[in-house]
C-alpha cells in the first residue's frame, strides 16, 4: 500500500461497530474526523494486483463483521448478524465540469492484502481508492472497515448512496424496513439513525463535515430513497485529512439512544488508526509464524499463503456474547437476500477444512472448532451439521439443518485424530473423550441393513439430491466410516481404551471387507456409488471412491480404471474435477450435485493421486486448485464451477472455506507426502516434486510443541530432505535412507513433468491430461490425452547420470529426445488426429 499521506489528497474513512457501552451525552458535538496518516506496507509482502472485473466479488472478512461486494466497488456491510446497509455507490460532481460522473463505473484495479483491500477508480480528473479491512482485534469491538482516499484537480462534491437495510442473517425475523432519523450535530453536519420497532436494535451512521442527502418530507407521497452522504471536498484546503463514515450499533436498550450511539461513534473516530495498524501487524505476525513454501514456481507458493489467509479470515465469533469462536462455510454477497453465501458454521466444512488447519500448526483454530461442534453435540451423540449465526434467535431444533447430514459423525475422529497425531496433544483427546466416545457409538448403532455400515438412514450422506433417488448408503460414506474406526481406535488407544481400540480395528476390518463385497463392479472395474440392499447398487462412475486415500490409512482394493478415468475429460476439466463422469445419463453441467465442479472434489482427488502414484495428474489437480486464487475472489477460492465452460456459478460461494483448505491439503499431504505421527516422533516424507523442479522448501512445519523446516534437493539420482528439527525421518520410497539430518530418497531414472494453467474464462476443456504412469527398473510410460492432432509439450528430467551422455542407452518411443546429455529438456508430443480427445503412450527404456 502506498504512503497515503501526500498532498492534495483527501481520505474518507467508514467504520462498523459491533455493539456499544452505555454513555450518556447532553449534548451531541461535532464528530471532528482525523488527520490523515501514512499507510505503509512491505513491498515483499503476500499481496495480489490485477484489473478489477467489475462482474466479479470480492470479500474482506473479520471475527465481528465483513464487507461484501462487486469488484464495481458496490458493497453491503455487515456487524454480524445484521445486515447493516447494501448498494453503496459513489456519485461526483466537480466545479467548471458540468458532468455528473459515476464513480463506481470508473472502477479499474484491485489490490488485496491479507491485511486490506483497495479498489481504485481513475478518471482523468480524479482517483479515489476504496480501502476496506476487518479487524481482527479491536478495543471498540470493531468489525469492518471502509475509507476513501482521493487525488483531485479541482473541487468536487462526493454523493455516497446506499440502501438501510437492518437485517438479521437469516432465519431470524427483522422489521421489514428501518425507519432513519438525521440527528444534527453542532457545526451543520449529523449522523443517521437507524431505528427498528424493536427499541433495543439501532444502528447510527456519521460522516464527519457532510451533509444529508434526500431527506423526502412527509408532505411527499411515500417513496423509497437511499440514504446519502454530501460531502464538499477541495483539494487545496482540505489535503490530509480523514471523513470517516462511522457507523455504531446498540443491541440494547440503553446503547441504542442518541447520546450512546454518539459516544460510540467518538470512539471509533479516535481508534481507527491503532485498528488498521493492529490489522496489518497480525497479518505480518501470521505470515511468519504459519508454514510456508519456497518452491520454483511462485504462483503456488503464493496460493499457498493465500489459501491459510483465507481460512483464517472465516474464523468468526458468535452472537451475541462473543464467546466462541468457529470457522464458517464461507462468504459471498447477499444481494436482496438475508444470508450472505454460506455464512453459517458447518460440522463437515469445518472439520474437512481442519486437516488443512492441523498442517498448519494453528492448533488454537482446530480445538475451537472442535469444541464449537462438540458443545452442539445431539445427547445421542451425532455431530451437527448447520449452525446459523441467527441460531440462538430462533427455534433452530425446529428446522431441519442441525443434523440434516450424517458425515459430521464420523470426521470427527478422523479430524481429531490428525490433530493428535500433528499436536501430540493426548490431553486434550482424553479430556473431549466422552464426545468421541458418543459419536463413536451412534455410528456404530446406526446401520439399518445390517451389514455393519453406517448408512444415510441419519441424513444425508454427501449428495443433497439425486437422480432418480435418494442413496441408501454411499462409499463416500462408507469409506469415511473406515477410515473414522481406525482413527477412533488410534485415539482410544492412545488414552488407554485398549478393549475400544481393538473393536474399532476389528470394525474396520469388517467394513473394507464389505465395502469390496457391495460396492467393487469387477466388470466396470470401477466402485459404485451407493449400495441400495438386497445386492443392489446405484453404478453411476462418481469421484467419492477417492476419499477411501484421505488419512492414508485406508486404500480400496481394486484401483482398476478409476484413476486413468478421473484424469481423463470424462471427469476432469481444465479446471478441476466433476463430481460424476459426463457419461451419465442424468449429467447436468450447471446442477449442484449433478456435474458442477467443486475445488473440494479436485482436493481429494489430487490427494489420492498421489498416494496411487499418478503424481502428474495429482499436479494437474493441484495447480488447478492453487490458480483459482487470482480468478474470482481473489485471495480466495470458489466453491463451485460449471462442469462444462470456466465459469464458476452465479451464486457460488467466491470465499469458501474448504476450498481453500484444498489448496494446503494437497501441497503438504499430496505434493509433498507429508505424515506426521508426532507421539513416536516421527515424520514420514515421502515426496513427488514436479521433474521441472530442482529444489523446494518448508519453513515452519508443525511438529509437537515446536516447528522444524524442510530443505529438499536433487542431487544426481537422489532427492535429499535434510530437516532442521529432531524429527525421525522417513519415506514410502523402496531404498530410501538417513544419514544423520537428511534424508536420502531415490529417484527413478528418467522423470517427466507437465506444465499446467487455467484456461481463458468461457472455455471449454482441452488440455493435455495425463491418465497412467507405469515405472520398472529399466522403462517408463506414461500415457496422455489431448485434444486430436493437437501438439503439447512434457519435461523430461534425467536422474541417472549414466543416462546423460551422447553414446546413452536411454530411448524413447511416442517422442523424441533431442539431446540426451541435458538433465532436463521439453519434449513435444504428437497427439494423433481426432475430432475429441486422442491418446498418445510414451516409453522410456534403459
Amino acid at each position: 500500500m502506498a504512503n497515503f499521506s501526500a498532498t492534495r489528497k483527501l481520505s474518507l474513512v467508514c467504520f462498523l461497530l459491533t455493539a456499544g457501552s452505555a454513555f450518556s451525552q447532553a449534548a451531541l458535538p461535532a464528530l471532528p474526523g482525523l488527520d490523515a496518516f501514512p499507510f505503509q506496507t512491505d513491498p515483499h509482502s503476500l499481496a495480489i494486483s490485477q484489473p478489477a472485473i467489475p462482474s466479479h466479488p470480492f470479500s474482506v472478512i473479520g471475527p465481528r463483521g465483513a464487507v461484501l461486494g462487486q469488484q464495481s466497488g458496490d458493497y453491503e456491510l455487515w456487524l454480524f448478524p445484521w445486515k447493516l446497509f447494501s448498494n453503496m455507490r459513489i456519485s461526483a460532481e466537480m466545479k467548471d465540469y458540468p458532468v455528473p460522473i459515476d464513480v463506481n463505473e470508473q472502477a479499474s484495479s484491485i489490490d488485496v492484502r491479507p491485511d486490506s483491500t483497495i479498489i481504485t477508480f481513475s478518471h482523468a480528473n480524479f482517483t479515489v481508492r476504496e480501502i476496506i479491512f476487518a479487524p481482527k482485534t479491536s478495543a471498540d469491538g470493531a468489525g469492518a472497515a471502509v475509507f476513501y482516499e482521493v487525488e483531485a484537480v479541482r473541487p468536487l462534491t462526493l454523493t455516497f448512496s446506499f440502501t438501510p437495510v437492518m437485517q438479521r442473517m437469516w432465519p431470524a425475523e427483522s422489521d421489514d424496513k428501518p425507519s432513519p432519523e438525521w440527528v444534527k450535530t453542532q457545526g451543520g453536519s449529523g449522523f443517521y439513525i437507524l431505528h427498528e420497532n424493536m427499541p433495543d436494535h439501532a444502528a447510527a451512521i456519521a460522516m464527519p463535515g457532510a451533509e444529508a442527502g434526500i431527506m423526502q418530507p412527509y408532505q411527499e407521497l411515500a417513496r423509497i430513497y437511499p440514504l446519502q452522504f454530501v460531502l464538499h471536498v477541495d483539494p487545496a484546503k482540505d489535503a490530509n485529512k480523514l471523513y470517516p463514515l462511522l457507523v455504531s450499533m446498540g443491541n440494547t436498550t440503553a446503547t441504542a439512544t442518541k447520546g450512546a450511539l454518539h459516544s460510540q461513534l467518538s470512539s471509533l473516530d479516535q481508534s481507527f488508526r491503532s485498528s488498521f495498524e493492529g490489522n496489518r501487524n497480525y497479518y505480518e505476525d501470521f505470515q511468519k509464524k504459519h508454514i510456508s513454501i519456497d518452491t520454483p514456481d511462485e504462483k503456488l507458493n503464493a496460493a499457498f499463503s493465500w489459501a491459510e489467509v483465507s481460512i483464517d479470515q472465516l474464523r468468526v465469533q458468535t452472537t451475541p456474547d462473543h464467546d466462541e469462536e468457529a470457522l464458517t462455510a464461507g462468504f459471498v454477497g447477499s444481494g436482496d437476500a438475508a444470508r450472505p453465501g454460506f455464512g453459517w458454521f458447518f460440522g463437515r466444512d469445518g472439520l474437512w477444512s481442519t486437516y488443512a488447519v492441523n498442517s498448519e500448526g494453528d492448533f488454537s483454530t482446530a480445538r475451537k472448532e472442535f469444541e464449537f461442534l462438540m458443545k452442539r453435540q445431539s445427547p445421542e451423540g451425532k455431530m451437527p451439521h448447520e449452525w446459523s449465526q441467527t441460531a440462538n434467535l430462533v427455534d433452530w431444533k425446529s428446522l431441519p439443518y442441525e443434523y440434516a447430514s450424517a458425515d459430521a459423525t464420523l470426521l470427527l475422529p478422523m479430524a481429531m485424530n490428525d490433530y493428535m497425531r500433528i499436536s501430540g496433544d493426548k490431553d486434550f483427546i482424553a479430556a473431549h473423550w466422552e464426545n468421541l466416545a458418543r459419536a463413536w457409538k451412534f455410528a456404530c448403532t446406526h446401520d439399518t441393513d445390517g451389514d455393519g455400515i453406517y448408512d444415510n438412514s441419519e441424513g444425508s450422506g454427501w449428495v443433497e439430491s439425486w437422480i432418480p433417488d435418494m442413496p441408501h448408503q454411499e462409499i463416500y460414506q462408507a469409506a469415511l466410516d473406515e477410515q473414522a474406526s481406525l482413527a477412533f481406535a488410534n485415539l482410544a488407544h492412545a488414552t488407554g481404551h485398549e478393549d475400544l481400540a481393538k473393536q474399532a480395528t476389528d470394525r474396520a476390518a469388517h467394513i473394507r471387507e464389505q465395502i469390496e463385497k457391495e460396492y467393487y463392479l469387477p466388470q466396470q472395474n470401477f466402485y459404485a456409488f451407493s449400495w441400495e440392499g438386497k445386492n443392489r447398487t446405484d453404478d453411476t462412475a462418481t469421484i467419492f471412491p477417492s476419499v477411501a486415500w484421505w488419512d492414508n490409512s485406508y486404500a480400496l482394493a481394486h484401483t482398476g480404471d478409476m484413476p486413468a478415468r478421473w484424469a481423463s475429460h470424462e471427469f476432469s476439466t481444465d479446471w478441476g474435477t466433476r463430481i460424476l463422469s459426463d457419461k451419465t445419463s442424468f449429467y447436468d453441467p450447471i446442477s449442484y450435485h449433478q456435474g458442477t465442479v467443486w475445488p473440494l472434489f479436485t482436493g481429494w482427488v489430487s490427494v489420492a493421486e498421489y498416494r496411487m502414484g499418478h503424481s502428474l495428474s495429482g499436479w494437474a489437480h493441484l495447480m488447478q486448485n492453487a490458480d483459482l486464487t487470482w480468478s474470482q475472489d481473489p485471495g480466495n477460492t470458489t466453491e463451485l464451477l460449471s462442469g462444462q465452460f470456466f465459469q464458476p456459478l452465479g451464486r457460488s460461494t467466491a470465499h469458501q472455506l474448504w476450498s481453500s483448505a484444498m489448496v494446503v491439503s494437497p501441497v503438504l499431504r499430496g505434493l509433498f507426502g507429508l505424515e506426521w505421527n508426532v507421539p513416536e516422533h516421527e515424520l514420514a516424507v515421502t515426496p513427488s516434486l514436479p521433474a521441472q523442479w530442482d529444489r523446494a522448501d518448508l519453513s515452519n512445519v508443525p511438529f509437537g510443541d515446536g516447528h522444524l523446516d524442510l530443505h529438499m534437493r536433487r542431487e544426481n539420482s537422489e532427492l535429499i530432505v535434510h530437516a532442521s528439527g529432531n524429527a525421525k525421518l522417513s519415506s514410502h520410497v523402496k531404498g530410501s535412507r538417513t544419514v544423520g539430518q537428511d534424508l536420502r530418497i531415490p529417484l527413478p531414472a528418467v522423470e517427466v513433468g507437465i506444465d499446467q494453467a487455467l484456461p481463458q474464462p468461457g472455455a471449454v476443456t482441452s488440455q493435455l491430461k495425463a491418465l497412467e504412469q507405469h515405472f520398472d527398473e529399466h522403462s517408463y510410460s506414461v500415457k496422455f490425452e489431448a485434444a486430436g492432432g493437437s501438439r503439447q509439450y512434457i519435461w523430461l528430467r534425467i536422474n541417472q547420470p549414466s543416462l546423460r551422455s551422447r553414446g546413452s542407452k536411454l530411448r524413447a518411443s511416442g517422442v523424441t529426445i533431442a539431446d540426451t546429455t541435458q538433465s532436463l529438456q521439453k519434449l513435444t508430443i504428437e497427439f494423433p488426429a481426432g475430432t475429441s480427445y486422442t491418446e498418445k503412450e510414451i516409453r522410456f527404456e534403459w
